[in-house]
């Protein structure tokens, strides 16, 4: 059994790897947002598979909150997807009085 959890570790670990490489040479932040979520996702199950190995009980609360973690980065995600005018800060609204002094002169 250790040899299967083993071998399920080392692909996930391989996935971890090329999730990495690609949230780096993303040619968009939806594709690097998705590698994100990979690394997170294999990052949970690599946690989950060390539990048992390592007899550390205690990986399965951090997975969880890692687990939280990621759906709340989606939710984040999908609102910027949908309200795109929060992407940017906005400009501080200019004082119109000022303006207008400025041409009259």
């Amino acid at each position: 059994m250790t040899g299967l959890l083993t071998f399920a570790a080392i692909v996930l670990a391989i996935s971890l790897g090329l999730g990495l490489v690609r949230v780096f040479i993303g040619p968009s932040i939806e594709d690097r947002m998705m590698s994100v979520q990979l690394v997170g996702t294999t990052g949970i199950g690599l946690l989950l598979l060390f539990g048992p190995l390592l007899d550390m009980p205690s990986s399965v609360d951090v997975a969880l909150v890692l687990s939280l973690l990621a759906a709340v980065s989606v939710a984040a995600l999908t609102r910027r997807e949908r309200h795109p005018e929060s992407r940017t800060i906005s400009e501080p609204k200019s004082d119109s009085r000022i303006h207008s002094a400025e041409l009259s002169d």
